[in-house]
This record gives structure tokens, C-alpha cells and sequence, in this order.
């Protein structure tokens, strides 16, 4: 392969990295419409310099360290102790790394191919830590919502036999240890928050922390037992019914999309060579007789 060959499929994935910058701008812009909604009203001035930063910084890239702290908190590591090395580690190899390449292919490689290999460079340093750090928080985010039924039906439990809302959950912090450390981790964490700022005010914490339907409905629902004092006993196991039936209908709806998926690799990796091995030979006979 020649060395404009690499230079073109340098050129491409350059391409593919700024695609995915674009992506990232566009998905960043429609979480801060959600976050609007949200989270507690700024002022005008500090909003608008706020929504310029989101626009001209895409979501994949974090640029300071009150960010990453934000990113490993939401992928429930609480107590990470070296989140202030994350950018500088992160910026020494991007240098170190774009200098080796710079001194061992100076002059084996054009100087279009060298500088496509640093371009690439840079772009996986300052993308995959991230979008790496990103998939935890989905990760993380999945397996509290996976696990969020049981909880809604212990807390029931403890409700029915006569405890708060706030005791319950004290309770649940410490029991869940050995069922689910993650989810008695933010439970732990939700009731440190509510000793110091109320329940309601942790309760929408946890809510901005797991931003899914099913926390919403939970924190809803714990709310309006707290602000009106009815009983709740019958409306969390409703709760846990309907979120265990809706992923049980998500399940089902990947499954469908399977033969779908499958048809892909079926058509190039099955039926196009076996196309290829009827039609080669009387193509080689053509040919061979012309």
C-alpha cells in the first residue's frame, strides 16, 4: 500500500473524529435542554456564558477538573482520590506521545502522513479517555435502574410495617451492603445528602445523578408522600410492577431487532460469497476463452 494510501485513510478517520465531536455537540446541547428543567434557576448572565460553554465545548472532552470530578461521581466513584491527575496525565502523553511519533517517523514519512498520524494521535487521546469514562456512566447508570424495582420493593416492606421514609431508606443503606453494594452506596450517599440539605432536596439530587424514568418516578413518588403524607405502600409496588414490565418490553424489543441485525453479516460474510463461488467460474471460462 503506498503512503498516499495511508495518508487517505489517516484523512478519513480524521473524518470519523470530528464526526463524533459533532455528535457529542448535539447530544450535549439536548441534555442541557433537559438540565434546564431541572436543575435550580442562574442568572441570566451566568446561564448564557454557561450555554456558550456547552456549545463550544463538546460533552466527550473534559476540560477541567471540577468536570472529571462531576464524570467519576456520576459513574458512582465517590471517593476517587486522584481525579485532579486525570488532565494532567491525560495532556503529558498526548505531548509525549505526538513527540515520539514526531522523532521515530521524522523523515521515514511524509511530512502529510506524519502530521495525519499526530492529528489521529491527539484526537484518541482527547476522545477515548472520555468516552470511555462516558460508557461507565451509562454502565453504571443500567445497573441502578436494573436494580431499582427491588429496591422500590423493600422500601415498600419497611413502609407497610409502620417505618418513615427516611428511616426506611437508613435501613436499606446498610442492609443492601451484601445484595448490592452500588445501590446501597447511593443510598448512603442520599441519606448524607438529606441529613444536610432535607430529604426533597436529596431526593432530586439522586434524580439529576441517575437521570432515567424510572429514578424519576421513584423520587416522584417519594415526594408526594412527603409533601401530602399519604400512603405510598400501594403505589410503590405498582411501581415495581410497571418498571419490571417495561424492561421486560425493552428485553423483548432488542430481541426482535436481533433478525434484523443478523441479516447483515448473513448477507456480506454468507450469501455474497457464495454468489461469488457460482458466478467466478464461468467468469474464468469467459475469460479464458477470450
Amino acid at each position: 500500500m503506498s503512503i498516499l494510501s495511508y495518508a487517505n485513510i489517516a484523512l478519513c478517520l480524521i473524518g470519523i473524529g470530528l464526526l463524533a465531536l459533532v455528535l457529542s455537540l448535539r447530544q450535549q446541547r439536548k441534555q442541557q435542554t433537559i438540565n434546564k428543567y431541572l436543575a435550580e434557576e442562574k442568572s441570566s448572565k451566568s446561564q448564557s456564558l454557561s450555554d456558550w460553554l456547552e456549545v463550544i465545548v463538546p460533552k466527550s472532552l473534559s476540560v477541567n477538573e471540577q468536570e472529571i470530578q462531576q464524570k467519576l461521581h456520576d459513574a458512582g466513584n465517590y471517593s476517587f482520590k486522584y481525579a485532579h491527575l486525570y488532565l494532567p496525565f491525560k495532556y503529558a502523553l498526548l505531548v509525549f506521545g505526538s513527540v515520539t511519533i514526531g522523532f521515530i517517523f521524522y523523515g521515514s514519512l511524509s511530512s502529510t502522513v506524519l502530521l495525519a498520524t499526530i492529528a489521529l494521535w491527539v484526537i484518541a487521546i482527547l476522545l477515548v479517555p472520555d468516552m470511555i469514562l462516558q460508557a461507565r456512566i451509562k454502565a453504571y447508570q443500567n445497573t441502578i435502574n436494573r436494580q431499582l424495582p427491588y429496591l422500590i420493593d423493600l422500601l415498600a416492606v419497611c413502609v407497610q410495617t409502620g417505618m418513615t421514609i427516611e428511616s426506611s431508606l437508613s435501613y436499606l443503606a446498610n442492609e443492601m451492603q451484601g445484595f448490592d453494594a452500588k445501590l446501597a452506596q447511593l443510598l448512603q450517599k442520599t441519606n448524607e445528602r438529606a441529613n444536610i440539605v432535607g430529604l426533597d432536596k436529596a431526593l432530586d439530587e439522586a434524580h439529576l445523578h441517575i437521570p432515567t424514568p424510572e429514578m424519576r418516578s421513584f423520587v416522584m413518588t417519594l415526594k408526594q408522600s412527603l409533601r401530602y403524607g399519604s400512603s405510598i405502600y400501594s403505589t410503590l409496588t405498582t411501581l415495581s410492577a410497571d418498571i419490571r414490565q417495561v424492561s421486560m418490553l425493552t428485553t423483548e424489543e432488542k430481541i426482535g431487532k436481533l433478525a434484523a441485525k443478523m441479516s447483515v453479516p448473513l448477507i456480506l460474510f454468507i450469501m455474497m460469497p457464495i454468489v461469488i463461488l457460482i458466478a467466478a467460474p464461468g467468469v474464468m471460462r469467459m475469460l479464458s476463452g477470450a
